[in-house]
C-alpha cells in the first residue's frame, strides 16, 4: 500500500471530494500543505469551503479530471468501478488509496487517535466528545460525519497530539485505523449488501477492536447481545458502560426536562462522578454520553470540565435538530435510517411537547429497506401520521423489486397510518394543508428528505 509522507507534502486527487468525509480529509491535507485536487457531481457548501482553502475542485466526474503528474489519488467505496474517473485512475498507474486507508494513515500522525465505531450514534458522539475535549482545553483535531456548529464544519485541524474520528464498518473500512482508544457503542445487523449476518458483523468489530494496542482502551457499551464476541482477544484495557446492567461506568436518577433532554448521576465503578445534563434529547442520548465520559476519563479529565461541554453541546447538524415552525408546528430534522434509530428519535420525541406526530421518512437504500421491511414498520406504527417518501437509492440499483409501497402496506397493517407520496413537492403540499398548532412534524432519513422542511421553511 501506497505510504503518504506528511514530512513532503505532494498532490493527492479525491474522486468525491464533497463526501462528508473525504472532504474533512482533504482539509487535512490542505492544512498540512499538500496540494489538493478533486471532483465530486454536484458543488456544495464543502466543496466551496474547499475551493476557497486552495483546493482545485471540478463539478463532474470525467477521466479528463485525472491530469499527470499525480502522486497519490483516493476514493471512496461509493465511486463504482465504471466511474470513468476512476477507470482513468487506474489506467494511469498512479498509486491509489482507499478514503479509510487515507484516514488511517492521517491517525498514525497523532500520539492519542480515538476512533468511534458502532451502527448507531457514531455522528453525536464524535461531535458530543470533541466538544467535551474543546472545552477542556486540549485543542484536538476532529473528523466527523455531519457538521458541527462547535468547529464550524465536518472537520477541525487542531495542534494536539488528539485526534477525533468515525469510524464506519461499511466494507470493512474502520480495519484499516489505528486507534489508541476505540468506542464501540452498539453492534446490530445494518449493511446487509456487504455483511452475511450478525455474526459476520460482530467479527468485524472484533477485528476493530482488536487494533487496539496493549497500552490502548477499547470502551464498550456491555448491552450489545454480541459483547463476548466483540471483546475477545483484545489487548488493550476493556472499560464498558451500560444502562441496564453492571459496568464501569453507569446511570441512575435519570430524569427528562420538558423538551426530552436527559439528566442523571454518573456511577464510576459504584463511585459518583455528581449529576450531568444533557441538551439533546433521548435515552439513547444518555448512553452515548456515558461513553463519552468513559472516553474523558481515560484521557484524565475532572467531571467538571465533561459537564461543561455537555452544557456547550447543542447536537450536530440532522441529530434530532430543531429547525423553526411552520403554521406554528415544530419542524425538527433526523438523519435516523434504521429501525434502532428510529425508535431512539420517536422515544425522544414521545418526551418533545406535542399534540400530534407526524414522521416524513425517507428510507434509506433498497437493501437496507428489503432486510428490515419488518422492523421499520414497527418503528415506523407508533406515529400519528406517516409519509413515505421514494427510496433514496444512494449506491445501488433498484434490482430486488422494494419500493416505499410496501412499507406503507406494512405499517397500515399493523394499524398505523402511512401514505405513500411519489415526490418531495406533494409531501410539501400535504404539510402545508395539514399542519397546525401542536403538531410535530420530523422529516428522516439518510437522504436529502430535509428538503421538504426547509421547503415549508
Amino acid at each position: 500500500m501506497y505510504e503518504i509522507n506528511f514530512g513532503k507534502p505532494e498532490h493527492v486527487h479525491f474522486i468525491g471530494i464533497g463526501g462528508i468525509s473525504m472532504s474533512g480529509l482533504a482539509e487535512v491535507l490542505l492544512d498540512a500543505g499538500f496540494h489538493v485536487s478533486g471532483s465530486d457531481n454536484k458543488e456544495s457548501e464543502l466543496t466551496k469551503r474547499l475551493s476557497e482553502k486552495g483546493a482545485d475542485i471540478t463539478i463532474g466526474q470525467k477521466a479528463e479530471n485525472i491530469r499527470l503528474p499525480l502522486d497519490c489519488i483516493v476514493y471512496t467505496a461509493a465511486i463504482h468501478p465504471d466511474n470513468p474517473e476512476f477507470v482513468a485512475a487506474v489506467e494511469s498507474k498512479v498509486p491509489m488509496l482507499t478514503r479509510a486507508q487515507l484516514l488511517g494513515q492521517i491517525m498514525r500522525n497523532y500520539e492519542t487517535p480515538i476512533a468511534v465505531a458502532g451502527t448507531h450514534g457514531k455522528t453525536t458522539t464524535t461531535s458530543m466528545l470533541a466538544q467535551v475535549l474543546l472545552s477542556a482545553g486540549l485543542d484536538p483535531t476532529v473528523s466527523v460525519g455531519g457538521i458541527l456548529p462547535a468547529i464550524g464544519g465536518n472537520i477541525r485541524v487542531g495542534s494536539s497530539g488528539t485526534f477525533v474520528t468515525e469510524a464506519c464498518e461499511y466494507t470493512n473500512s474502520f480495519l484499516s485505523f489505528f486507534p489508541k482508544i476505540a468506542l464501540i457503542l452498539n453492534v446490530e445487523e445494518d449493511h446487509m449488501d456487504f455483511f452475511k449476518d450478525l455474526d459476520d458483523i460482530a467479527n468485524s468489530f472484533n477485528r476493530f477492536a482488536r487494533l487496539v494496542p496493549e497500552d490502548g482502551t477499547v470502551i464498550i457499551c456491555k448491552e450489545n447481545s454480541c459483547f463476548d464476541m466483540v471483546t475477545d482477544g483484545v489487548k488493550g484495557a476493556l472499560v464498558t458502560y451500560s444502562l441496564t446492567s453492571d459496568a464501569d461506568y453507569t446511570a441512575s436518577d435519570i430524569s427528562f426536562d420538558e423538551y426530552g433532554c436527559g439528566s442523571f448521576t454518573c456511577l464510576e465503578r459504584g463511585t459518583s462522578l455528581g449529576s450531568f445534563a444533557l441538551k439533546v434529547p433521548g435515552m439513547h442520548n444518555i448512553s452515548n454520553a456515558l461513553a463519552v465520559i468513559a472516553c474523558s476519563r481515560t484521557l484524565g479529565l475532572e467531571p467538571d470540565v465533561i459537564r461543561q461541554g455537555f452544557d456547550a453541546f447543542t447536537g450536530a447538524e440532522r441529530r434530532f435538530e430543531y429547525k423553526g415552525t411552520y403554521n406554528e408546528a415544530v419542524i425538527i430534522d433526523d438523519y435516523a435510517h434504521h429501525p434502532s434509530e428510529i425508535r431512539a428519535t420517536l422515544n425522544a420525541a414521545a418526551n418533545y411537547p406535542h399534540k400530534k406526530l407526524i414522521v416524513a421518512f425517507q428510507p434509506h437504500t433498497y437493501t437496507r429497506t428489503k432486510a428490515f421491511l419488518d422492523d421499520f414498520a414497527k418503528a415506523l406504527s407508533v406515529a400519528d401520521q406517516v409519509l413515505l417518501a421514494d427510496i433514496y437509492a444512494a449506491r445501488e440499483q433498484n434490482t430486488i423489486g422494494i419500493s416505499s409501497k410496501d412499507l406503507m402496506d406494512k405499517i397500515n397493517a399493523l394499524g398505523g397510518n402511512a401514505e405513500y407520496l411519489d415526490s418531495f413537492e406533494k409531501i410539501s403540499s400535504h404539510l402545508r394543508d395539514s399542519l397546525k398548532e401542536g403538531d410535530l412534524l420530523i422529516t428522516m432519513g439518510a437522504g436529502n428528505i430535509n428538503e421538504v422542511g426547509e421547503d415549508l421553511l
